[in-house]
C-alpha cells in the first residue's frame, strides 16, 4: 500500500509529459551554447552530443533535437519518398486498412492520463490515428502492433508535427530497434528479454539470483518496458531523458536504463524473500525513481564497459535460439497431426472393413 500511495504521489508530477520544472540551469547553458548559431543541418554527431544528450535536452530546445535526430536517421528514405506521409494518409482515406479495427480500439487506451489524449474528441487523437494507419501501409509486414500508439503519441506530444511524429515511429521501427521487433511472433523481442537476463546475471549478479532463487520471471515485467520503450513506465522527465539518448544512440541505451533501475532498488528487491510480492514490486517500482541524475549515472557510468559488438553477438545467438525452438516446435505439432490423422484414417479403413463384413453377412 505504501508503494501504491507513492506512486499516485508521484503521478501528479508525471500528469503532462512535457512538463519538466525544475531544470538544471547549468545544463540549459550548455545546450544554449552548443546550439547558438546552429541550424538543423549544421547539427553533426560527436561525443559533445552524445554526452549532451546523456544529460537530457531541456524542454526549450527538444523539439528541434528530435526532429534533427529523427530526420538524421530517416534522410535517405525520405529523400527517395519526399510525399511518402502525404501519400500514405490519402491511401488510407481511400483504402481500408486491415489494422484500421486495432488501431481505433487503442487510440482510447493512449496516454490516458496525459491531458491531450484524455478527451474522446481531442485532435492528438486524431493525428495518432492518421500517424498510426499511415504506418500500418508504410510496413505492411507489420501493420500494427499494440505499443505502436504509444511511441507515436510521444513522438506526436514532443515533435509538435504528424509527419515528424510518422517519420519518428519509422526510425525507432525500421532503424534503431532490430527487425522483426513488432511483427507477429515478436522474435526478437523475445530474443532481447534474454539477452537482458545475460546482462542482469553479469552485471548485477546477487539480484538475478535472489530473482532466480524466489522464480522470478523479470521478463513478464521487463518485456513491455522494452516494446514500448518505457513509455508509461517512468516519470516523465526521465522517460524523456532516456529518449534523448536512445535516438541517437540505438537500443542499446535501454538495455542500459533497464539494468540501472534494477541496480537503482537491487537491495529494497534483496530484502523481498517473496515471489510474487517481488513480481507486485517490480511491476511499479520504476514510477518511484526520483534521482533521476543518480539513474543516468548508473545507466552510464556504473553498467560499463557494455560494447555494442557484444550486444549484437547475444542478439544473433539468441534469436537463433528462438527460431530453432520455434521450428522444433512446428514439427512436433507437424507429427502430432501426422500421427493424429493416420489413426483416423486407420480406423476408418478398420471401420469400414467390419461394415463391408456385416453387408456380407446379410
Amino acid at each position: 500500500m505504501k508503494l501504491l500511495a507513492k506512486i499516485q504521489a508521484l503521478e501528479i508530477r508525471s500528469h503532462n509529459l512535457l512538463n519538466q520544472d525544475g531544470e538544471d540551469r547549468p545544463l540549459i547553458g550548455r545546450w544554449a551554447q552548443f546550439l547558438a548559431g546552429r541550424s538543423s543541418n549544421d547539427l553533426c554527431s560527436s561525443p559533445e552530443l552524445k554526452g549532451l544528450l546523456r544529460g537530457g535536452v531541456p524542454r526549450e530546445y527538444r523539439q528541434r533535437v528530435w526532429t534533427w535526430l529523427v530526420r538524421a536517421r530517416t534522410r535517405s528514405a525520405r529523400e527517395r519518398h519526399p510525399q511518402r506521409y502525404q501519400q500514405l494518409c490519402e491511401k488510407s482515406d481511400a483504402s481500408p486498412c486491415p489494422a484500421s479495427r486495432q488501431i481505433q480500439l487503442d487510440l482510447h487506451r493512449t496516454l490516458t492520463t496525459n491531458q491531450h489524449f484524455s478527451s474522446p474528441s481531442s485532435p492528438a487523437l486524431q493525428q495518432l490515428r492518421r500517424v498510426l494507419l499511415a504506418f500500418s501501409w508504410q510496413n505492411p509486414a507489420i501493420g500494427y502492433c499494440q505499443g505502436l500508439n504509444r511511441l507515436a503519441a510521444l513522438a506526436l506530444l514532443v515533435l509538435q508535427s504528424e509527419e515528424e511524429a510518422f517519420w519518428c515511429l519509422v526510425a525507432v521501427v525500421e532503424n534503431i530497434l532490430p527487425p522483426d521487433y513488432y511483427t507477429k511472433q515478436l522474435l526478437a523481442s523475445q530474443a532481447d528479454q534474454r539477452v537482458l537476463k545475460d546482462f542482469l546475471s553479469e552485471k548485477l549478479p546477487r539480484l538475478s539470483a535472489h530473482l532466480q532463487l524466489h522464480s522470478v520471471d523479470v521478463s513478464l515485467v521487463c518485456f513491455n518496458w522494452f516494446l514500448v520503450v518505457f513509455v508509461e513506465s517512468l516519470p516523465s522527465d526521465l522517460l524523456l531523458r532516456l529518449w534523448d539518448a536512445f535516438l541517437y544512440e540505438g537500443s542499446k541505451v535501454v538495455f542500459r536504463y533497464a539494468l540501472a533501475l534494477f541496480k537503482y532498488k537491487e537491495e529494497d528487491i534483496l530484502k523481498i524473500q517473496d515471489g510474487v510480492e517481488i513480481h507486485q514490486y517490480l511491476r511499479f517500482f520504476t514510477k518511484t525513481i526520483t534521482d533521476g541524475r543518480r539513474l543516468t549515472s548508473i545507466a552510464f557510468s556504473d553498467m560499463n564497459p557494455f560494447p555494442g559488438r557484444l550486444l549484437r553477438n547475444r542478439r544473433v545467438l539468441h534469436l537463433q535460439r528462438l527460431q530453432a525452438e520455434l521450428q522444433d516446435l512446428e514439427d512436433q505439432q507437424e507429427e502430432f497431426l501426422t500421427e493424429n490423422l493416420t489413426e483416423i484414417l486407420t480406423e476408418n479403413r478398420r471401420d469400414d472393413k467390419e461394415l463391408d463384413v456385416s453387408e456380407d453377412e446379410l
